[in-house]
């Protein structure tokens, strides 16, 4: 059996799919499976990964479509590693990822899930300038839930054991158990973290480096913001009964973390119709990040009113100096 595997869940995803299968089959550390989870794509992307079918490390895995989350199930499902990692079919991997996650969840047998910063890339996969440069040590349920070092799905490298233990099979699946939430279409990366820290007693730790290389579309940094912020609130209610003391101690701190990170992707896309409503909202749920974080904070709630009463011209050519990071 290998010692992990890596699952990559891939939906119409021809135009990049080679890319992260080439950044994964190019790790230093060779004792790995990858699992292509084809989830009901409907372009190329099951020929892009049948190319690379000759390497015996790979295997396809096709099913109709279920989502980000279903597509991780159905891998975790097939893996036959005793960890387990996520790189999203538009992401890549740095080649000492693997390497460097292995020897730290060996040495650390407490953790449950290993992650790293990230590099962002765009479309040409270029580093953007931007990083992703999160906490790595005593990272608590709060740490998680107001600021989610993890940052996001391709950075995880997670421990079987870690995942089994917080597996279950609903009323409605058949075939297999769960381990992200398939009913969540956004925020189903938190909520798998959150759920393992306030149910487990596995640790979540970083380690240095930025090994991980994350696709952001810039054209889409404010899209669908309330359908966003609705999936959030909906992991809090689905996790609240876990730990009512605990939500109820962070729950407006965590809100306001979250809405001041939504502004600051509306900023980024100078929308003059979102950020500065989400500033308003950010403050009035908790000032916590205004003390915690008074930089950050600050030059989020400057911009945002800037754009509220200049409109973006002011802020087009500050745009390109300024890089406002995801979190």
């Amino acid at each position: 059996m290998p010692t992990a595997s890596i699952v990559v869940p891939a939906f119409n995803s021809e135009t990049t799919l080679a890319g992260t299968l080439q950044s994964l089959l190019a790790q230093s550390f060779r004792d790995f499976e990858i699992l292509v989870v084809n989830d009901g794509s409907t372009d190329g992307t099951l020929r892009v990964a049948e190319a690379f079918a000759s390497d015996p490390r790979l295997r396809i895995i096709t099913q109709a479509n279920r989502g980000l989350a279903g597509a991780r199930n159905s891998g975790i499902d097939a893996a036959r590693g005793r960890y387990v990692g996520f790189c999203d079919a538009d992401d890549i991997w740095m080649p000492e990822k693997l390497a460097a996650h292995v020897d730290h969840l060996n040495a650390s047998p407490d953790v449950g899930l290993s992650f790293s910063g990230s590099v962002l890339i765009d479309d040409a996969s270029r580093p953007t300038g931007m990083r992703q440069r999160p906490r790595l040590r005593n990272i608590s349920a709060r740490t998680i839930l107001c600021r989610n070092p993890v940052g996001n799905g391709s950075s995880a490298v997670m421990r079987r054991a870690a995942l089994d233990d917080i597996a279950w099979r609903p009323a409605v699946e058949r075939r297999r158990d769960w381990y992200f939430d398939e009913t969540f279409r956004q925020s189903e990366d938190i909520e798998c973290w959150l759920r393992l820290v306030l149910t487990t007693d596995w640790q979540v730790e970083g380690i240095p480096g930025f090994l991980t290389g994350y696709r952001v579309n810039p054209n889409g940094l404010s899209a669908a913001t309330e359908r966003q912020l609705a999936s959030w609130e909906r992991m809090i209610s689905k996790l609240r009964p876990c730990n009512p003391g605990f939500f109820t101690r962070w729950e407006g701190v965590a809100r306001a973390y979250q809405l001041r990170y939504l502004a600051r992707r509306a900023i980024s896309a100078l929308d003059t119709r979102q950020a500065w409503p989400l500033v308003c909202r950010a403050m009035a749920s908790s000032a916590r990040p205004l003390l915690e974080e008074p930089v950050r904070s600050s030059v989020t709630i400057s911009a945002a009113a800037m754009l509220h009463v200049l409109g973006p011209g002011p802020l087009r050519q500050a745009a390109r100096l300024i890089a406002f990071r995801a979190r």
